[in-house]
Parts: structure tokens; sequence; C-alpha cells
């Protein structure tokens, strides 16, 4: 599925969010490494959503993130 990417930062609780679609209940979530959760389609098991805990901590540390996830990037078609 194609999807847009929306970020969100979360001040107070220090959560940088990458969406493709609004979190849902039905979610599974799934802690992928260095502090990352992954939150899946339940029928698919695809990523929609990542929540990178204390964003501003690893930004501070000048720690380089990397994300154990594949990406397809691509223009959006303007609408």
């Amino acid at each position: 599925m194609e999807a847009k990417l929306t970020f969100r930062y979360d001040r107070e609780g220090d959560i940088l969010h990458i969406n493709t679609r609004p979190p849902y209940p039905e979610q599974e979530s799934e802690e992928i490494g260095d502090e990352v959760i992954a939150r899946l389609n339940p029928a698919s098991g695809e990523v929609e959503n990542l929540e990178v805990l204390f964003f501003s901590t690893r930004l501070l540390r000048g720690d380089l993130l990397e994300l154990p996830i594949s990406a397809d990037l691509r223009l959006a078609a303007k609408t």
C-alpha cells in the first residue's frame, strides 16, 4: 500500500511518530530495536507506524539514527 509519510513530534513524551496512517487500537506493536516501536497491520503484518522513543536525547548526543526497515521512496502524485 502506498501512503504518504507524516511526521509528528510529541514533545512531552519525547517521541517522534512516523505514520503512513493514523494509529488504531487493533494494530500490533513490536519493539524492533534501539527503542523504536513498530505498529503493525494485524492482517498483513506491514509496518504502518513507527515510534522513535527519546528522540531529542538522540539528537543532543549526535547519534546517527538508523531505522531497521527498508523503504521505497518516490515523489507522491500531486493532488
